[in-house]
């Protein structure tokens, strides 16, 4: 009898990290999970009575508090074999109209948050020379999306931090997978005035997700169509890019 995957994910209140709480759960992992929701953890908990699920309550702002609840984990179930750090919001921003506050927010978020997330696992994972850290980024990172600049920011930062964590951890034993979600049906994406080429619903990415954690791969995006548009507009010359994308619908402003 095989030995259960121990994972520990953020933000799996809702969307992508519930979707993948799910899916790990049908696989017959022990769960750590983690977000600001604790009635929506709760209630996953008492859906799946026949999986380990230990939750723990708190923002990935607050270092202190995922210090806790990964010590915790590690104390009850052993170093973890995943960690996910999937925690992230999107709103939009313009530079120039008082929206500083929103820039932070979702840099604290979704950059120091990953950071904060796979601080308190990767001496673990060194010394145990096992494990595998998985940061979702997104397509948005590639470049500089109008009216998303925070998101896209906070998105490739936290592709460059993946990279490197890889470089680094890859010595000592421990793997780094960098997934980069192109468009996700999910609450997040539900309110977007514009058209989402080739959406895909959250399950069937988490169980792709999955699947590529267990393959340890360096970096994926799913859906695939999106990895050739990354692929695009990582190529494409700023002229033509600025041309093309000045008129492109914004994400409404998260003041408005």
């Amino acid at each position: 009898m095989s030995t259960p995957l121990k994972v520990f994910i953020t933000g799996a209140s809702s969307g992508i990290g519930l979707a993948l709480a799910a899916e790990y759960a049908r696989r017959g992992a022990i769960l750590g999970l983690v977000a600001r929701r604790g009635d929506a953890l709760a209630a996953f908990q008492q859906a799946h009575p026949q999986t380990s699920v230990s939750i723990y309550p708190a923002d990935v702002r607050d270092a202190e508090a995922l210090a806790s609840a990964a010590q915790q984990f590690i104390d009850q179930y052993g170093c973890p074999d995943v960690v996910i750090a999937n925690a992230g919001i999107s709103r939009g921003a313009v530079s120039g109209r008082g929206d500083l506050r929103t820039f932070r927010e979702v840099m604290d978020i979704n950059y120091y948050g990953m950071v904060a997330t796979f601080e308190p696992f990767a001496a673990a994972m060194s010394a145990a020379r096992t494990g595998t850290l998985v940061g979702v980024a997104s397509v948005a990172g590639v470049r500089g999306l109008p009216g998303s600049s925070a998101y896209s920011a906070s998105k490739a930062a936290a592709m460059k931090y993946l990279e490197a964590l890889r470089v680094e951890m890859r010595p000592r034993g421990v793997a780094v997978v960098t997934i980069a979600p192109g468009f996700i049906r999910t609450p997040m994406t539900d309110h977007n005035p514009y058209r989402m080429p080739f959406l895909m619903d959250a399950d069937r990415f988490a169980r792709k997700v999955a699947d590529a954690v267990a393959r340890k791969v360096s970096f994926a995006v799913f859906p695939w169509q999106m990895r050739v548009v990354a692929m695009l507009l990582h190529v494409t010359p700023r002229w033509l890019y600025d041309r093309a994308f000045e008129k492109a619908p914004h994400k409404p402003r998260a003041e408005d």
